[in-house]
Formats: C-alpha cells, sequence, structure tokens
C-alpha cells in the first residue's frame, strides 16, 4: 500500500488548487516593429495609430500583447475594433511566434499569421490563402482572431461572423498582433475586458459537443457499465446497495460467479468497519480488527495504523477532549514523528489543539467527511488484501482504475500537443461540464 492513502488524506488540504498553473492573460500592447517611430500606442496601451507615410512595405507598424496567448484553454480569441482604416486600409488582425523578426506586415513574415483589410486575405508565413476569405474590412468593422487548440486551427472573424480558418502550424507561443499600415489608421484592442461581437463561448460549446459526438460513437459492449458499479460496490462494501442494484439488473446484465465470489469477500466485516469509523467510533473499529484479522495490526507503525490513530485524535478534538486528545498523541502519534512521509500530517493533527475553533482553521481538513471516508477505504483496502484467492491484489476497483487510465490517456495526449490545449479536469468531466 506504501502511502497511497496517506497522500491521498493530504489531497484535502489542496482541494482547492487549480488543476494548473494559472497563467498570464493579454491584457495591453508593446511595440514590435514601427519604422521611424510612426506608430503611437494609447496610454493605456489597447489603441495603436498610424502617422507615418508608409512609403515601403517596411513601413508597417507592428504591436503584440505583452504576454503570449494562453495555452491551458480550449480556444483563445481577441478582437480588434477598426476606428479609422486610413488611407488605404492595410490594417492586419493575427498571431506572431515568439522572437520572431517583424520589418513588415505581420503574415508576411515567417512565423505569423494574420487576416489583412485592404484585399481580405489570410496570409502565414508569405503565402496567401486568398481561396478561404475574400472580406475586407473598414472603418468601423469589428474583426478577431482566435485559437482552436483542439483542432489546430487559427481562425478570423469579422463583426461576430466566422469568416476564414487555416491549420495552425506553429509549435511555440504565440501573441496576439495587430499591424497599421497607412497613414491615420487607428484600432482598438479587446482582450476580453469589454463583450466580444463573436460569440466564443457559443464557439467553444459547439466544439465541445463535436468531440463529444466523437466520444459517443465508441462502442461499449452491453453491461460493461452495469459491471463496473458492481464492482465498484462490492469492493468498498456497499452491501445494501449492491443488492439493490444486483435486483435491478439482474435480468439484463451477465454475472461472473467467480467474480462475484471474491467481490463478497468479508463484504459483513468491510460494511460494519466502513460505518464504525464514518461514526467515529475509532476504538471500536480498531477492536474489530484485532479480533477478525490481527496480522494487519501487527506493524504498528504501518500506514492503516497510522490513520486509525490519527483518526481517533481527530475525534477526540471534535468532540472537546483535548486532554485526552494530547495523552492519546504522545502515546500514538508521536512514534510516527521520525517518519519522513508522515511527519507533516502528524503536525497538522497537532496543530488543531493551537485552535479555539479548528473547524474555521487551515487545518480545518482533518474534520470533514473526506477523511474518514478515507480511513475507512483504507482499512477496507487491508481487509481485501487478506483474501489468498485473489492472485494480485487490487488496491482500486476497476471504475477508479478506468478514470485513472482516461486522465492519463489525456495527459498523454495533450503532451502530443506540446502541452497546448484545455486540461482536462476529471471534476469537471464528472460534473458534466466538459
Amino acid at each position: 500500500m506504501d502511502s497511497y492513502f496517506s497522500d491521498l488524506y493530504r489531497l484535502s488540504a489542496k482541494r482547492n488548487a487549480t488543476d494548473h498553473e494559472e497563467e498570464q492573460l493579454p491584457r495591453k500592447l508593446t511595440t514590435v516593429s514601427s519604422s521611424g517611430g510612426s506608430t503611437v500606442i494609447s496610454a493605456d496601451k489597447l489603441s495603436v495609430k498610424y502617422s507615418g507615410r508608409s512609403l515601403h512595405d517596411y513601413d508597417a507598424g507592428v504591436s503584440q500583447s505583452e504576454v503570449p496567448a494562453p495555452t491551458n484553454c480550449l480556444a483563445y480569441y481577441f478582437e480588434v475594433h477598426v476606428n479609422n482604416a486610413g488611407d488605404k486600409g492595410k490594417i492586419a488582425i493575427g498571431f506572431i511566434a515568439k522572437d520572431t523578426e517583424i520589418v513588415t506586415r505581420t503574415g508576411w513574415e515567417e512565423n505569423s499569421c494574420s487576416y489583412h483589410g485592404d484585399d481580405g486575405f489570410i496570409y502565414r508565413g508569405g503565402i496567401n490563402y486568398a481561396n478561404i476569405t475574400s472580406e475586407t474590412f473598414t472603418t468601423s468593422d469589428t474583426v478577431g482572431g482566435g485559437i482552436n487548440y483542439a483542432s489546430e486551427e487559427i481562425f478570423f472573424t469579422k463583426n461576430g461572423a466566422l469568416v476564414g480558418t487555416i491549420p495552425k502550424v506553429f509549435t511555440g507561443p504565440l501573441f496576439p498582433t495587430v499591424a497599421v499600415h497607412s497613414q491615420n489608421e487607428e484600432v482598438t484592442v479587446n482582450f476580453g475586458s469589454e463583450m466580444f461581437a463573436f460569440d466564443i463561448k457559443n464557439y467553444e460549446a459547439s466544439e465541445r459537443k463535436k468531440q463529444q459526438m466523437e466520444f459517443e460513437k465508441i462502442i461499449i459492449p452491453r453491461g460493461q457499465s452495469h459491471m463496473l458499479v458492481r464492482n465498484y460496490l462490492s469492493h468498498y462494501g456497499y452491501e445494501e446497495t449492491l443488492k439493490a442494484f444486483n435486483m435491478a439488473t439482474e435480468t439484463s446484465v451477465p454475472r461472473n460467479a467467480l467474480e462475484e465470489k471474491d467481490a463478497s469477500f468479508s463484504l459483513q466485516d468491510r460494511k460494519h468497519l466502513r460505518e464504525l469509523i464514518m461514526k467515529g467510533e475509532i476504538v471500536a473499529a480498531i477492536a474489530k480488527l484485532q479480533d477478525c484479522y490481527p496480522e494487519l495490526l501487527q506493524n504498528d507503525k504501518s500506514e492503516v495504523c497510522f490513520l486509525l490513530h490519527c483518526q481517533k485524535f481527530i475525534e477526540l478534538v471534535r468532540i472537546g477532549e483535548l486532554e485526552e486528545a494530547v495523552k492519546y498523541g504522545r502515546v500514538e502519534l508521536a512514534k510516527f514523528i521520525g517518519l519522513n512521509v508522515l511527519t507533516d500530517i502528524v503536525q497538522d493533527c497537532f496543530a488543531l489543539l493551537a485552535y479555539k475553533n479548528p473547524e474555521e482553521s487551515s487545518v480545518a481538513y482533518l474534520l470533514g467527511e473526506t477523511q474518514k471516508e478515507v480511513v475507512a477505504d483504507a482499512v477496507n483496502a487491508m481487509v481485501l488484501s487478506t483474501n489468498e484467492n485473489i492472485i494480485e491484489y487490487e488496491l482500486l476497483s476497476r471504475l477508479e482504475r478506468l478514470l485513472r487510465q482516461l486522465s492519463t490517456c489525456s495527459l498523454l495526449l495533450r503532451t502530443l500537443y506540446n502541452r497546448q490545449g484545455e486540461v482536462f479536469s476529471l471534476h469537471r468531466f464528472l460534473n458534466n461540464n466538459v
């Protein structure tokens, strides 16, 4: 069992942690290239105006966001409102890769992609994708650029409508970019502080629906989900629920007699132990183990003993028996202080004594039902491990192993895309908010 359940025990203290590090979002512009200082960025760094003469192609003024587009999402999007199309309307909106040298309009440069207002074409690395769109844009139009990490595409919009999509061939971080190229051209960028003209939320929902439709094409053999549920209920000793489930599915789901025999091993004992632990009756649970499975308590420094003693200490604190808790801790918990892998939990337990209202403290997680569940699961697992008929003891139910595999596959898939794209959240998935 190693430290599996003690690691699980710690997770409650981090239950509000995010699935990934928060990314900085683009908020402001910075100048990348401007011939002769011909580009002026407003004080709020959200508007750009071209005041030069635009005698050559390289006279463009290019501005990008100060930080790259986030990558831990399904799609990123920003917009530009054209305040003035200027003399020639040579405004461009798009993305450039990190450290790309820009001497002309984006899209004409390598590692850049943009949508141009004067001809309405999309350019990437100097290639003209004229067959995709010819929607020009001018004064008062709002155009947008986005990255779809799920489909590996870059897309552009005009006045709230999708106008073109091309493959995303860039692997590194991409910076939202705007270029102005003729006198008096002026634009204002919206990084999301105001409502977009394009319904990005609906776009994302549509993309998720496409993914869901692909999932639903996969055929699962009849009865497999029922078998997973049955295995989960028996694995954790939910006897009454298992009986009710079996009655409800007995005519439609095939049974495996050998598997059911193993699943029913010590079911009554495991159910009783779980009930005792969830009620906080830890002394009774230890007595039950001592009577029926004494071999599990022979090593008084095992993980299951540790978790039981921690829970007993916590129950004493819960009912206000602080002196008894101190005495119990000095005898039963002190022996684990020298074990580095458990020291932090022991310290958290003792920290409960320092608070007048421990349920409002930083270690309040120890008083939750989740902690009791972890202890009950650890005891349940150890009882199951005593079944001599099981060749390879399974610490987790098959349903949990399947969910772990799902999470692992999602992580590996994201790695293939250079760690770009929406981070898989099992919590969000199980709450039907994929």
